[in-house]
């Protein structure tokens, strides 16, 4: 993934995006991958959390047009592609994505700048 120099940010999250990483949060006690930031574990309760970078690679099970942009920061944006991705490592994450992005399709993820920061946005794969 290719980054751009942008505003830092302190949420390992956004500040893995800011670096041209996609981050998620994995159990140390019972393995499994989470990609919302949470205090312990959504399936054991551990609190014992690490970040991780993703390797990018996923799968499309959602994907919507968006017409109507939520805000006008996003206006210059429309028509966009929203896409839900299964990750290779198992947790799922949103994201924007190439037009003509399906469900089914296999992808990888890379950022885009936008307003300032780093914006998730994947691209198909070769199949």
């Amino acid at each position: 993934m290719s980054a751009t120099s942008t505003t830092p940010s302190p949420h390992p999250f956004t500040a893995g995006l800011d670096h041209g990483l996609l981050r998620y949060q994995r159990c140390e006690s019972c393995g499994r991958a989470q990609t919302l930031t949470r205090l312990a574990c959504a399936h054991c309760g551990s609190e014992h959390l690490a970040w991780h970078a993703a390797t990018g690679h996923g799968t499309v099970v959602a994907a919507s047009v968006v017409n109507r942009a939520p805000s006008d920061a996003f206006r210059p944006l429309v028509p966009y592609t929203l896409v839900l991705v299964e990750l290779d490592e198992g947790p799922r994450v949103m994201g924007h994505a190439m037009p003509g992005t399906e469900i089914g399709d296999t992808v990888k993820a890379g950022t885009f700048a936008h307003e300032q920061r780093q914006l998730l946005r994947f691209s198909p794969t070769a199949h």
